[in-house]
């Protein structure tokens, strides 16, 4: 993969993190302004806090390192859906059916990453 390919996925990648870390910072925000009206278990309450202060990290500390951005979605992920799971277990079949177009999306992507640029030809007179 030429040096630009390169620079392009990662762009990509970058941005793309930005983006879940946004949202996701959004609705822990959402979920905590709401805490008073529908009471929050108290686990639920400490994870969405360690979650969005992580998530705060990662927006911060994550401008070089893929590592923390990728994690942080993940950790504020679980801490939301676990729980959430745990308590209602009929949960689970939306989630399963969720996960199919994240799989495709995510295969198409690292798909995409390893394509090879296609040579360009020389422009015609």
């Amino acid at each position: 993969m030429s040096t630009s390919t390169r620079r392009s996925w990662d762009k990509v990648e970058l941005f793309t993190t930005f983006s879940l870390l946004i949202v996701l910072a959004t609705v822990l925000v959402t979920r905590l302004s709401f805490a008073d009206v529908w009471k929050l278990p108290p686990v639920d309450l400490v994870l969405t806090w360690m979650a969005l202060a992580f998530t705060a990290l990662a927006l911060w500390l994550g401008r070089t390192r893929r590592w923390l951005r990728i994690s942080a979605v993940a950790f504020g992920a679980a801490t939301q859906l676990v729980p959430m799971v745990v308590r209602q277990p009929v949960l689970i079949l939306p989630l399963l059916g969720a996960i199919v177009p994240v799989i495709i999306l995510a295969v198409s992507l690292a798909v995409l990453s390893r394509k090879r640029p296609e040579p360009r030809s020389a422009p015609r007179s």
